[in-house]
């Protein structure tokens, strides 16, 4: 019986543009303990032509479990920034109490 994770890959053979398909391999990633993986495959989704709101955001809360603060907050800012250009101010909203709670400023 195939993984959750090896249907998302056979679904992104036949549509490998699917945002939500290529977020839902990020979070099995994420699950599977290939944090780079993940981050990668978040990252990408935030250079689409239209980013990806919520990539932003769980790839802001990976990079903070793993210590990695000062890479969280620079992607939670670039996630509020896209989220105001593309009117989506619950998630905006979201993301800066998220970052306020890691500290704005240092480690």
């Amino acid at each position: 019986m195939a993984t959750r994770r090896e249907k998302i890959e056979a679904m992104l053979v036949d549509d490998p543009t699917d945002t939500f398909l290529r977020y839902s391999l990020a979070m099995e990633l994420d699950k599977e303990g290939e944090n780079d993986s993940s981050l990668e495959k978040l990252s990408e989704l935030t250079q689409d032509e239209m980013p990806y709101i919520p990539a932003f955001f769980m790839g802001g809360q990976q990079l903070a479990r793993l210590d990695r603060l000062a890479e969280a907050r620079a992607v939670l800012r670039q996630g509020i920034e896209q989220a105001r250009v593309q009117g989506d101010s619950h998630a905006a909203g979201e993301m800066s109490e998220f970052l306020t709670s890691l500290g704005e400023l240092g480690e």
